[in-house]
């Protein structure tokens, strides 16, 4: 599992964005990086441009490894059609991407929790691996054991984001079906994302 090495919220405030739209965000008082030195500001190059929209890529699902994130670029550049769709697709059909929007968990970083802890079933058998690549019609559910968490209802009670249409869910169940998988015009980021712009970021 991948060690998380800097506070979510720091992210925001490096990146200069509310990656997850959450009320709480620091970004919503203080747009400016953090230190001394977060308010100077300049125009970014080309190359800032790109990695910027890897570090929010990577940054939205969980603060992934650059190792692992690369893997997945190099994945996405085998398959067939559009790159930057198909590397949408592979961090969509991570299983804590997916019990993130199915709503069990609040943020991608306890959606991981939950997921490493063994508290998520597909299609009947526990996985307890984040990255794990969940399949069309694959069901998700949390263990019956874990059904009254209060970090899951919390998650499931939430206004902040809604499920979106790519994915079905009985929250009185708390169980889920992964219908297909989602192009980048589908994914409710709350921020925009720019896929293009780290496949060129990789190619240079």
């Amino acid at each position: 599992m991948t060690k998380r090495t800097a506070s979510k919220y720091k992210i925001n405030r490096r990146l200069g964005v509310n990656l997850w739209g959450r009320p709480k965000s620091p970004v919503n008082k203080r747009e400016y990086g953090p230190g001394q030195h977060g308010q100077r500001r300049k125009k970014p190059s080309d190359y800032g441009v790109q990695l910027m929209a890897k570090q929010k890529l990577r940054g939205y699902y969980g603060n992934i490894s650059e190792k692992q994130f690369y893997r997945y670029y190099e994945e996405a550049g085998r398959r067939k059609g559009d790159t930057s769709e198909n590397l949408i697709e592979l961090l969509e059909r991570r299983l804590d991407a997916v019990v993130y929007r199915m709503k069990f968990a609040i943020t991608p970083f306890a959606s991981r929790q939950l997921v490493s802890h063994g508290h998520i079933l597909v299609n009947g058998k526990r996985v307890n691996i984040p990255s794990f690549q969940v399949r069309d019609d694959d069901v998700i559910e949390v263990r019956e054991k874990s059904k009254q968490l209060a970090v899951v209802l919390d998650a499931s009670q939430t206004a902040e984001r809604d499920v979106p249409d790519y994915i079905e869910i009985d929250h009185r169940a708390m169980k889920g079906r992964f219908i297909r998988a989602p192009k980048l015009a589908d994914v409710p980021y709350p921020v925009q994302m720019e896929p293009n712009l780290v496949v060129e970021y990789y190619s240079r």
